[in-house]
């Protein structure tokens, strides 16, 4: 009973959005709302100086933005919640996708000015594949944005979700009165405070009560009735189970930099997001209740402390109890570890943790064993499904400047796409490497990490280079087409051979010349 009620307490979940849409800070303020920090800072903010908790690296203080996921953890009403904060850059959308493997619901934030972005449309069909619950928080309400009606019809169509108002915005922007509670009838005040808790609720019998034309005027208290009946008759109660099947999407309003419409946010979500949920493998679905432990790595960050070269694997228990110096069965290299110091974290901190559950994330010390989508287990020889490795779409090839710096660059090169950030491909051919990112923000910040981290300058230079296409088929025609295609060969961080591809023509006439061969465009996850 005791290992079924660690399970029920846990809530496993990533916030997500399009950059600048107020993701960061949203974490941020859940961590105030968890006791976790005392006050809280913006990223962009003049007035505080203190960047947000949740962006630890160099590169992401300077530039405002997340680069990483970031994992964090705190109790709140008796509920243990795991968030998981990702990038909102394009550029970074691969370590979000992964991300998404390792959660069990999701918390969307959308900008009110901006609506529904490119972003968030990509965001939102990785959830539907996967039939991940979704909870909407429309953000910054107190600046002049769509109308409320506007925006649930933008998130139906573009995002293909049924939605379902929990809260209801009086006005907005410099006129923002607060929201409209549906589901408890009671009324939340707006108050601008970026540090503290607003607490300045009023319960109300029915929204006929005299006290609202007080509170927020008697144009707004009518609009505001007009409003809540017209959504009462739309969208009547929420139907929890089509939220737990991805069908249907609660939305919040509020401003998560002034503290608002939080509370009413993170207390709906304790309530109806889901506890840790089974996971697909190879072989079988694993639930999270079965007692022998599961797991598997979504997430690899080398130099968490620049101070310790330390490599950090992001585990995520999916069944049974990880225990703290237990050796547990690699089931990828086929041998057997011990982790003396496993970590929770919050943000840049860290606590080493005797037990983890199902749900939880934990950060193993790792010098070199692990591959973002590895498996572990007391025995049993699994591999987790589901880990999306996707193509690039920009290549570069990596130049070093400092040749007595080689053995940093190459180490510094192989743990940072490790960490999934890029692809690598190797060439004997020259001993060259090509590196491929699906965004050019993604060279910038390994050449950076390089130099500050490693020591290593280097420069990357374009190359012509169409898609990197992996190979399957009959083993002879692909020996022979290797041969007869050489410099076009390259191997990717498993050493399974890549065919890279200069032009689509070229890539068209290789399918069209090797019917025995097929080309494929994304690296699947690989046993």
């Amino acid at each position: 009973m005791a290992y079924e009620k660690e399970i029920g307490k846990r809530k496993t979940f990533a916030i997500i959005s399009h950059p600048d849409a107020g993701k960061t800070t949203l974490t941020e303020k859940f961590l105030l709302f968890g006791g976790q920090i005392q006050t809280a800072g913006a990223v962009k903010s003049n007035k505080i100086k203190k960047t947000a908790a949740s962006d630890f690296m160099e590169i992401e203080k300077q530039r405002g933005i997340s680069v990483a996921t970031s994992v964090m953890s705190f109790e709140y009403k008796g509920t243990l919640v795991n968030i998981l904060d990702t990038p909102g850059h394009k550029d970074f959308a691969e370590d979000t996708y992964r991300t998404l493997t390792a959660v069990d619901s999701v918390i969307l934030v959308i900008d009110c000015v901006k609506g529904v972005e490119e972003q968030t449309e990509r965001l939102m069909e990785v959830c539907r594949m996967r039939q991940t619950p979704v909870i909407v928080f429309i953000n910054k309400m107190d600046r002049d944005g769509k109308d409320p009606f506007d925006l649930l019809d933008e998130l139906e169509e573009k995002l293909n979700i049924h939605v379902h108002p929990m809260s209801w915005p009086i006005n907005g922007g410099s006129e923002f009165k607060g929201v409209y509670l549906l589901h408890d009838k009671s009324l939340n005040l707006f108050e601008s405070s970026k540090t503290k808790i607003s607490d300045d609720v009023v319960k109300l019998n029915d929204l006929n009560d005299p006290q609202i034309d007080v509170l927020v005027g008697e144009k707004n208290a009518n609009k505001l009735r007009d409003d809540a009946e017209l959504i009462d008759g739309v969208y009547g109660e929420l139907n929890k189970t089509e939220y737990m099947h991805a069908n249907i999407a609660p939305v919040f309003f509020g401003s998560a930099l002034n503290n608002f419409g939080i509370q009413e946010l993170l207390d709906t979500f304790i309530t109806i997001a889901p506890t840790p949920l089974p996971r697909p493998t190879a072989s079988r679905q694993v639930d999270p209740m079965e007692q022998k432990f599961t797991g598997f790595i979504f997430k690899i960050h080398a130099n968490l402390d620049p101070k310790h070269r330390d490599r950090i694997a992001f585990l995520r228990v999916c069944s049974g109890r990880f225990e703290r110096n237990k050796p547990y069965e690699h089931t990828r290299l086929d041998k057997q570890l011990r982790f003396a110091n496993p970590y929770t974290f919050l943000a840049q901190s860290k606590e080493v943790v005797d037990y983890a559950y199902p749900g939880d994330v934990v950060g193993l010390y790792d010098t070199g064993n692990f591959k973002i989508g590895d498996t572990l287990t007391e025995g049993e020889d699994l591999q987790f499904k589901g880990i999306p490795s996707f193509s690039p779409e920009i290549f570069r090839e990596l130049i070093n400047l400092d040749p007595m710096k080689s053995k940093q660059l190459d180490k510094g090169i192989e743990q940072l796409t490790d960490e999934g950030l890029a692809s690598l491909f190797k060439q004997d051919l020259g001993s060259r490497r090509f590196v491929g990112t699906v965004g050019e923000l993604q060279f910038e910040v390994l050449q950076y990490r390089l130099e500050h981290e490693y020591g290593a300058k280097c420069r990357f230079e374009h190359r012509a280079i169409h898609k990197a296409c992996w190979m399957s088929g009959d083993a002879e025609a692909i020996k022979e087409f290797m041969k007869f295609r050489m410099t076009n060969i390259a191997m990717d961080k498993d050493g399974q051979p890549v065919f890279l591809a200069e032009t689509a023509f070229i890539l068209r006439m290789a399918q069209e010349n090797n019917p025995k061969i097929q080309f494929h465009t994304t690296s699947e996850f690989k046993v």
